[in-house]
């Protein structure tokens, strides 16, 4: 995947995984950066389970994304909430 493909699949899952965890956006920019490592993460949590990881810009991969975007997440929340 093109660099430009990697930040809208992060976009898309940050802005949608930050719904999900906290109802509001942490934004623009980190929600990019937490998508694209929610999506690389994802893809290697499916990969471990023994699913296709990350194939492209589709609505699989979207979902994928989202699903790692979700975690980073919630441990991003996890160790900024005991500071």
């Amino acid at each position: 995947m093109s660099v430009i493909a990697w930040i809208i699949l992060g976009l898309i899952a940050g802005f949608i995984g930050s719904k999900i965890v906290n109802k509001s956006g942490q934004g623009f920019l980190m929600d990019v950066v937490l998508g694209i490592v929610g999506a690389v993460v994802g893809g290697y949590l499916f990969t471990f389970f023994g699913a296709a990881g990350v194939t492209g810009l589709n609505i699989y991969s979207i979902i994928v994304a989202i699903v790692g975007a979700v975690v980073v997440l919630w441990v991003y929340h996890a160790v900024a909430g005991r500071r």
